[in-house]
């Protein structure tokens, strides 16, 4: 188990990276995580996939860190889809109207099979 604030990924195709966010998305841990975006789109990992599923708490730096992290992988030519299914969390996001820029999804499954169709030049 990977411990609050602590953030894994995993390369689940050729093109679709799985980011999981771990527990408090805040001032604390957010500089964490925009590192490890920033490394994996410098390594071409353009398609991504922000699992939520376990994050608890999100203040506005996390959620910076979250918009700025789909900023970045929009300008190398990806995507990134954001599985969000406590609905105290994805109410930020209607909120602030970004579901409508952010492709939300209950589990991994259907977020890594939507990114992985936008691909250019991959048929699923």
């Amino acid at each position: 188990m990977v411990p609050s604030g602590g953030h894994s990924y995993e390369h689940v195709s050729d093109h679709v990276t799985v980011v999981t966010v771990v527990g408090e998305l805040d001032v604390y841990t957010a500089p964490y995580l925009r590192e490890l975006l920033v490394e994996l789109v410098n390594h071409g990992r353009v398609f991504l996939v922000l699992d939520m599923t376990t994050v608890d708490y999100l203040d506005s730096t996390g959620f910076g860190v979250v918009v700025s992290g789909l900023k970045r992988v929009r300008a190398n030519d990806g995507m990134m889809a954001l599985v969000v299914p406590e609905d105290r969390i994805r109410k930020i996001f209607r909120i602030t109207g970004l579901t409508k820029v952010f492709p939300l999804f209950d589990t991994v499954e259907p977020a890594v099979e939507f990114l992985g169709r936008e691909v250019p030049g991959v048929h699923g």
